[in-house]
């Protein structure tokens, strides 16, 4: 199945009170993340990735893997956004951090590289859509290259 049909099925999947909240957001990634990366179907999840175009090298666990930036998922008692960049460079995640009050009165449901959003409407899509353009798909790899490949 080609990720563009993996990722309708998955859509048509969402439950009805998460469907409008979760498109939205498939929608301000969509539009919103920087050229480079590409819409794609990883670990049953909707994923933005480097495509093997721009990273021969894939992604360390396995390199026929495109290298994830973010994902997001339906999950069981929330909608998650997983931003690798939120985990590899701490400034960004100093900024969310500090930004996040400004957009939503709930407090921040955070793991390393994981956003969970428990009430659909208050996602501060306006904050994700400025996360977006935090970094750039070179960025990404540079940092992918030197904090995580190194290691």
């Amino acid at each position: 199945m080609t990720p563009k049909k993996e990722i309708e099925n998955y859509l048509k999947n969402i439950p009805a009170e998460r469907a409008v909240a979760f498109k939205t957001l498939v929608k301000v990634i969509h539009e919103n993340i920087p050229e480079g990366f590409e819409e794609s179907f990883q670990y049953r999840m909707i994923s933005y990735v480097v495509p093997h175009s721009i990273y021969p090298k894939g992604y360390h666990v396995n390199p026929k893997t495109p290298l994830p930036f973010i994902s997001i998922a339906n999950q069981k008692n929330f909608i998650a956004l997983y931003h690798m960049g939120i985990y590899a460079n701490p400034s960004i995640l100093d900024w969310f951090v500090k930004e996040y009050p400004k957009h939503c009165k709930r407090k921040l449901d955070m793991g390393k590289s994981c956003i969970r959003f428990k009430k659909t409407d208050e996602i501060p899509f306006e904050l994700i859509k400025e996360l977006m353009n935090k970094m750039s798909c070179e960025q990404w790899i540079n940092i992918y290259e030197s904090n995580i490949i190194s290691k």
